[in-house]
């Protein structure tokens, strides 16, 4: 016993649990579900559903021109690599018991004739010798897709990874494959983290890349569709996918997000890291175009703080401009009547109908230190018919919005002119805060 944690907190902690199991009759008995057996889960429409779901996660990468692949022009596909024929590994953990699995197989099986081969003999990839009859396969095939990446033996809880690569010699696969192969090589990533995979973005030879994540019982079929293009991809990067090197920068006794030059420390996440990457967070390719067109409806606000002492100061750089009252603690700000309100028109400027996710970011005044650089405040998927548009309308509290946390973990609104980015800065406007 180490006395940590008092017996009467303990005792809290599960009556707080049991009560919540007793309000959802966990005790009881559920009668009405009882009843209900497989039959009523995997139906028709909840399996297109795991199917969608799967397809709208898919991020496009890279595209030189060669995706989608026409199911006229190819009909016979070399499909390889240790994912080619992924079943459980495509859902991940924290999953239930799947109705069936549709493996990428059997998902380009409904496009072509597959010709399939391992490529590794698992997801450590450790024996080379399964590479040449993959090469084979690639020589012969009107394209070929290599699936390739991690699974839970790799990356899981409690499992640390130990650099960003390809397991063992995916990479000598995926390379070898491509330079061998008759027609377009696709390459699909399957995997919960990022990996650098800049030597296939560099690659000439190696023609579309995509990140399918754990994509589920029906990530095959969802995969097929949209390298054959029955699905426009609009899946964005959930997070960095960050160069080799980055791990060797990062000390890890310590876990702050900010970076510290001192140390040589870069920061984490998209919103302090502002280094060379192999794909940015939020980044995603369609095969179509969209453009963007801002119509905001005001761009300040006049906050009047409920405290007459709220003035709170903040690090400035050198040369910076000092506003008379930097910030306000945002417990002191009636923040509920204060908006950033806008609308964007989002134009599909090519010939494919597709799904764009918006994405709507803050970045603070300029001059404050330690703060970070953007971060998302809002998103929203629109689907857009080819050459025509559509309206996405944003409300965002200003106080959620534009807030930042200091160092002494307080959360305050800075006053001054921050900017309200859409996209990869594609369009912006300033949006001025000011107390009174």
């Amino acid at each position: 016993m180490q006395g940590k944690v008092r017996e009467r907190e303990i005792d809290s902690s599960l009556n707080h649990l049991y009560v919540v199991l007793m309000r959802l009759g966990f005790f009881d008995g559920s009668p009405k579900y009882e009843s209900l057996g497989k039959d009523d889960v995997c139906t028709k429409s909840n399996i297109e559903l795991a199917a969608q779901a799967a397809r709208e996660g898919i991020v496009l990468l890279k595209n030189n021109q060669t995706l989608p692949l026409s199911h006229h022009k190819v009909k016979t596909l070399a499909v390889v690599g240790p994912h080619a024929n992924a079943t459980a590994a495509m859902i991940g953990n924290y999953a239930g018991s799947p109705c069936r699995y549709t493996a990428p197989i059997d998902g380009f099986s409904r496009y072509g004739k597959v010709k399939y081969k391992m490529g590794c003999g698992d997801i450590a990839c450790k024996n080379d010798s399964f590479i040449f009859p993959a090469m084979k396969a690639a020589a012969q095939a009107d394209a070929t897709i290599v699936l390739a990446g991690l699974d839970l033996s790799v990356e899981a809880e409690g499992l640390d990874r130990t650099d960003l690569f390809l397991p063992g010699y995916q990479t000598q696969l995926i390379n070898q494959v491509a330079e061998v192969a008759k027609g377009p090589v696709v390459l699909v990533i399957l995997s919960a983290g990022g990996v650098d995979i800049s030597f296939a973005e560099e690659n000439p030879k190696i023609g579309g890349i995509l990140w399918a994540g754990y994509p589920g019982e029906e990530g095959g079929r969802a995969i097929a569709d949209v390298v054959f293009g029955r699905y426009n991809p609009g899946g964005r990067l959930p997070l960095t996918w960050h160069t080799a090197d980055y791990v060797d920068m990062l000390p890890m006794t310590s876990m702050t997000l900010r970076p510290d030059p001192s140390l040589g420390y870069p920061g984490r996440t998209y919103k302090f890291f502002n280094g060379s990457v192999v794909y940015p967070f939020g980044y995603g390719l369609s095969y179509t175009r969209f453009n963007y067109t801002l119509t905001p409806a005001k761009q300040s606000v006049h906050i009047r703080p409920g405290s007459l002492d709220y003035c709170r100061d903040l690090d400035y750089g050198p040369g910076a401009k000092r506003p008379p009252c930097p910030a306000a603690p945002v417990e002191d700000l009636d923040c509920g009547r204060h908006h950033i309100d806008f609308e964007v028109e989002v134009r599909n400027a090519g010939t494919r109908d597709g799904s764009d996710v918006v994405l709507v970011y803050s970045k603070p005044p300029d001059g404050i230190l330690g703060t970070y650089m953007k971060r998302v405040i809002g998103f929203k998927r629109v689907f857009v018919g080819a050459g025509s548009s559509q309206k996405v309308h944003f409300k965002i509290d200003a106080c959620k919005g534009l807030e930042l946390v200091d160092y002494a973990a307080n959360r305050v609104l800075p006053s001054g002119v921050h900017s309200i980015v859409i996209g990869d800065d594609i369009v912006s406007f300033p949006f001025q805060v000011n107390f009174s």
